[in-house]
């Protein structure tokens, strides 16, 4: 079931207007798509942020502007670089028996043993790029990585889709790979030892500059 969210169209887009809608607690927003005529609109800043906690960047929404319900996806979300305040949203009407292309987060799940002898875990794409109809967007896609060994990597062809969505990657693309554990380095000075005998027989004891 989509989540619903509230929005109220806007007259226009003079700073003005932006800054009162902001003031007031809403965020400006777009509405767009293939056949819906654009609208300039504002949501509520707190009920998207509970969106957002709830469902995530790619749930489907039921858009309420109007009397009028659009099914849409969040496309664009701009945040204040400083305080992290939302700024403007951008929501696509979707038609639910076409295939969107779509980022989802990748989410590691399980522990590799090849972390535990020591390995380091590196992960390579953090979003993959997803064909899927809108009504069976996943909210993350798990990657299991509790096999791994050091050395072993689990790839894009290793994803287990379930037939919902195909992936617009290559099958090889690494997504997780166990680094070996890190050597430690030998250290050199790079001084060399004087030709002769030591001061004494313990040998030589130097002292930095200070």
């Amino acid at each position: 079931m989509a989540i619903v969210l509230e929005a109220k169209e806007r007259t226009d887009k003079k700073r003005s207007t932006l800054r009162r809608i902001r003031s007031q607690g809403g965020i400006p927003a777009i509405l767009y798509g293939k056949k819906v005529e654009n609208k300039m609109i504002f949501v509520s800043a707190a009920e998207l942020e509970k969106v957002l906690r709830e469902g995530g960047r790619t749930s489907l929404l039921t858009l309420k502007v109007g009397g009028e319900d659009y099914s849409v996806l969040l496309r664009e979300m701009q945040r204040d670089p400083l305080r992290g305040e939302l700024l403007h949203a951008d929501f696509q009407a979707v038609d639910l028996s076409t295939e969107v292309d779509i980022d989802v987060e990748v989410r590691l799940v399980g522990e590799a043993p090849g972390v535990k002898d020591g390995g380091v875990l590196q992960q390579n794409l953090h979003e993959l790029s997803i064909r899927v109809l809108p009504a069976n967007i996943p909210p993350v896609i798990e990657v299991d990585i509790s096999g791994l060994q050091v050395g072993d990597t689990v790839t894009v062809g290793d994803v287990q889709t379930d037939g919902k969505f195909e992936i617009n990657h290559e099958p090889s693309e690494v997504i997780a790979t166990i680094l070996p554990p890190q050597q430690e380095e030998e250290i050199d000075s790079g001084e060399q030892q004087e030709a002769g005998h030591p001061d004494s027989e313990e040998g030589r004891e130097t002292t930095p500059e200070e």
